[in-house]
């Protein structure tokens, strides 16, 4: 975040650990909720949007987000699953065209911060990691496609895991 800070001095940081607060995963009251219109919700209704709402208020307000991805068994934590089904929403982060979907998150970069056990950015290894090809799938959905990759790869790999943090870090460009 230190090189991030100094490429953008002024800028306001936002921090959303979703460790610590994790979003619901969907349930049907979610998925009901996103398709009624706002005149017809319920207050029951009101409340599940909550955490959608404010997600997708934080992501529009954003104009860089960073994204710390550690990779479990081949994809990306289902906290972090939890929290893109509430920003991917027909009518707010995109919409269906007679050209098919479109993205209406424009103009903001994402950086992913990627970590991993072994080695998935090449080799054999590689057709493994779901984590990059899914995040830069449903980011390009909801219309952002300017998206760099930083890796901390090797962490739990033995010679490599003393420096593969080091490594990653040192990596970063902004």
């Amino acid at each position: 975040m230190s090189k991030l800070q100094a490429a953008y001095p002024g800028s306001t940081v936002q921090t959303r650990n979703l460790a610590l607060n994790p979003f619901p995963h969907l349930e049907e009251s979610h998925i009901t909720s996103f398709f009624t219109p706002e005149e017809y919700r319920t207050e029951a209704q009101n409340t599940a949007l909550r955490h959608s709402d404010q997600a997708i208020k934080e992501v529009m307000a954003a104009e860089i987000i960073v994204i710390v991805v550690p990779m479990y068994n081949f994809g990306i934590p289902s906290n972090l699953k939890a929290w893109i089904d509430h920003i991917v929403r027909q009518g707010l982060t995109f919409t269906f065209t007679e050209k098919g979907p479109e993205g209406l998150l424009k103009n903001k970069k994402v950086y992913l911060a990627i970590a991993t056990g072994g080695i998935y950015s090449e080799g054999p290894m590689k057709i493994y990691d779901f984590t990059e090809s899914y995040l830069r799938t449903i980011l390009a959905f909801i219309g952002i496609t300017d998206v760099s990759v930083f890796r901390a790869e090797g962490m739990a790999v033995p010679g490599m895991q003393e420096t593969a943090l080091q490594k990653g870090i040192e990596s970063i460009t902004a």
